[in-house]
């Protein structure tokens, strides 16, 4: 049964029959196209200015503080998850050790790889990702899913690792927020990107920024966003940065937040577990559909080495995606089971 909030916010939604790569590009609520589209014209009757986006860009920080559980003033705001995870690595003190899992996303993992020398990167299978870490690890990163095949990491695992040997935590949610229930405050940091389950445009990430760490961070890509006040720091030398995790923000790129302002407060006011619950349900429907084990996962995947399945769904007009020698197909609050059926009549399954 859908709940009437989970329902209005599935009919914001207007064309997405055969939809299944949302693991590679969201989709727009209606309520963001309008207010884009507002925001055009507008600016083509030269009726915006710079600083008309701040109370858009402060309500959209909110709504992703609300949606991820921690207070507003630890969220950094900006455009990329590698120049946020570029910030962190440049955190990793001198012949630290970072632990990695194998095949993970390259925005979380080459940020890393670029430090060294001068820091030690380990890459471990995500199933030893918690045994991996000692009382060498500086820090544990990881995405809470895995974007080629949709695994869940066992974040509980990780992060009671990570307690026991003293290691902070960083945790890319790209593939998880807006789909999978996330609490960003039981890690150090977490990053995520909002154009694939926040549906949002391209160009609206956050970092979250615990205090604990907060001091161990240097904002090295500081610019005049990231000032305590941000109109009275866009002229140099003095630098008077925020005193809180606004000082790790980017500048905006303003037509991009006007979308993700409706996006990602809709998601806010779901409840994501609901919206977990139904997309994992169909990943299992396709897996039983398929002959293949229940992955219990939005994103679900298969062999398809040649790419022959992902031509054929496409050519049957069903959206989805291929990645790393398998077929990905990626389940949202859109999808019904009409789409399983379609992959599996296509398939001739």
């Amino acid at each position: 049964m859908v709940t009437a909030a989970l329902q209005s916010a599935i009919d914001e939604f207007r064309h997405p029959h055969g939809y299944l790569a949302v693991a590679s590009i969201g989709l727009p609520p209606t309520s963001a196209l309008t207010a884009i589209r507002a925001d055009l014209a507008a600016w083509e009757a030269a009726d915006r200015d710079p600083q008309g986006y701040d109370p858009v860009i402060a309500r959209t920080r909110e709504s992703y503080a609300r949606l991820v559980g921690v207070d507003v003033s630890r969220v950094a705001t900006g455009s990329q998850t590698s120049t946020f995870a570029a910030v962190v690595a440049a955190a990793v003190p001198d012949g630290a050790e970072v632990v990695l899992p194998h095949g993970d996303f390259s925005s979380i993992v080459f940020p890393f790889l670029q430090q060294e020398p001068r820091i030690r990167v380990r890459v471990v299978p995500l199933d030893e990702h918690a045994e991996a870490v000692t009382d060498e690890t500086w820090l544990v990163a990881f995405s809470l899913v895995q974007s080629s095949v949709g695994t869940v990491a066992d974040q509980d695992a990780i992060l009671d690792a990570a307690a026991r040997h003293g290691a902070h935590t960083f945790c890319d949610t790209t593939q998880a927020a807006g789909v999978h229930p996330v609490d960003a405050a039981r890690y150090d940091l977490t990053v995520c990107h909002s154009y694939k389950w926040l549906c949002s445009p391209r160009g609206v990430a956050f970092l979250t920024v615990s205090e604990r760490i907060q001091d161990r961070l240097r904002p090295i890509q500081a610019g005049w966003y990231a000032g305590e006040d941000v109109w009275r720091s866009v002229y140099g030398p003095t630098m008077n940065l925020a005193h809180d995790a606004r000082r790790f923000d980017v500048s905006p790129a303003w037509q991009a937040w006007i979308g993700a302002e409706q996006a990602i407060g809709l998601f806010a006011g779901l409840d994501i577990a609901e919206i977990w619950e139904r997309t994992s349900r169909l990943g299992d429907l396709l897996c039983d559909g398929l002959g293949i084990p229940e992955q219990h996962q939005a994103i679900v995947a298969w062999p398809d080495p040649d790419g022959e399945q992902v031509r054929t769904l496409i050519d049957d007009g069903i959206r989805i995606s291929g990645r790393a020698g398998r077929i990905r197909a990626s389940f949202h609050l859109w999808n019904t089971e009409d789409e399983v059926a379609a992959v599996l009549r296509a398939l001739g399954r």
